[in-house]
């Protein structure tokens, strides 16, 4: 058997994750994926199918109304799905029906336990409310699943149309904040477009500046507008990054751990206003991410129409820097070097800026 550590195991965490998964889940499933691993020849697959049927056995006490332990095995069964991935990359076992199984597999339990938390109340009390909540539930879940992808979607096109217009306007390619975002999530918007370094991809994105970018490349913020309406964000997402915490703070796990856990945990008077305010939060962040995407897109006008970027990639190999060009009246674009490094020659009374 190999000899996996729990350093190595945590190494294999998802760089960024939902706070419930980072505080209440991980501490376990990062042990119990080191035992696994090091005293079992248990595959990610394997591990997957248990979850499933944790899974069904917690709507089973669901639909018994045994809601303490329907909410227990609930969690059990959230904290093995949480397994097999870690499993499969510490490994190197996964396969791409473990997606597949995977995805089904948590679709499957949300619906099942939906259906049995549904059932076992409306056979005590009639109130039609509960077969409602049940079907709300599920649909939610689906809709999510369902929106993500397409708004991946959008996101693609959106970057796609903006990688044109730099092309077309500036013959250079850009180089997306959100990019080294999502490489080093710790990184200031503010502070690196004031003049800030690059971060390179050393240890947590905080490693030293390597020549991750070459010189002269446009900087492009598709997210400008949403930063400029809501400017405690970049803060906010700082903040959990630092936790390793992603900011859809109400996403589908944190949902799920709502409705089927701590609602049973509590009680049987909690589960409609839990479901129900749970469903609030859930359709506002789903909003949220839409309209975040919908300013984007409103984005590219501006990035087509500018006559120069407003930021440059500059500086030697091994000291990226974010250059904020100035803004000369009557600007007008040179012929672009054969490399992608942009000249912009204002007028001679505006001097020259390359």
């Amino acid at each position: 058997m190999a000899a996996f550590t729990i350093d190595e195991v945590k190494a294999v965490r998802k760089p960024r994750d939902s706070w419930w998964t980072v505080f209440l889940v991980d501490p376990l499933a990062c042990r119990l994926t080191l035992l696994i691993a090091n005293r079992t020849a248990v595959t990610p697959n394997g591990v997957t199918r248990l979850s499933i049927l944790l899974g069904l056995a917690s709507a089973a006490c669901f639909a018994v109304r045994e809601l303490a332990a329907g909410a227990a095995l609930f969690y059990l069964s959230f904290v093995v799905d949480c397994v097999d991935g870690k499993l499969a990359r510490l490994k190197g076992t996964g396969t791409p029906f473990g997606l597949w199984l995977d995805y089904v597999g948590d679709r499957l339990r949300v619906a099942c336990c939906a259906a049995g938390l549904a059932c076992g109340q409306y056979a005590v009390t009639g109130d039609p409310a509960y077969p409602l909540m049940g079907g709300a539930v599920v649909l939610l879940d689906l809709f999510r699943y369902i929106n993500g992808p397409q708004l991946k979607r959008v996101r693609e096109a959106t970057r796609e149309q903006a990688r044109q217009a730099a092309s077309r306007r500036w013959s250079a390619e850009c180089v997306f904040v959100e990019d080294i975002l999502s490489r080093s999530p710790q990184t200031g918007v503010r502070d690196l477009l004031s003049g800030g370094p690059v971060p390179g991809d050393g240890e947590g994105g905080r490693g030293p500046v390597g020549a991750v970018v070459p010189d002269g490349r446009p900087l492009i913020d598709l997210h400008a507008r949403f930063r400029a309406r809501f400017p405690w964000f970049d803060r906010f997402r700082r903040a959990l990054a630092r936790r390793r915490v992603r900011t859809h703070v109400m996403s589908g796990i944190e949902y799920h751990a709502a409705v089927f856990v701590i609602a049973p945990l509590i009680g049987p008077a909690a589960l409609l206003p839990v479901a129900v305010s749970g469903s609030l939060l859930l359709v506002l962040f789903e909003a949220g991410l839409v309209y975040r995407i919908w300013l984007a897109t409103r984005e590219i006008a501006r990035v087509a129409a500018a006559p120069y970027p407003t930021h440059l990639i500059a500086g030697e190999a091994g000291s990226e820097v974010i250059a904020a060009l100035p803004q000369p009246r009557n600007a007008r674009r040179t012929s672009p070097h054969p490399a992608p490094h942009l000249t912009v020659v204002p007028d001679p009374k505006e001097g020259v800026l390359a």
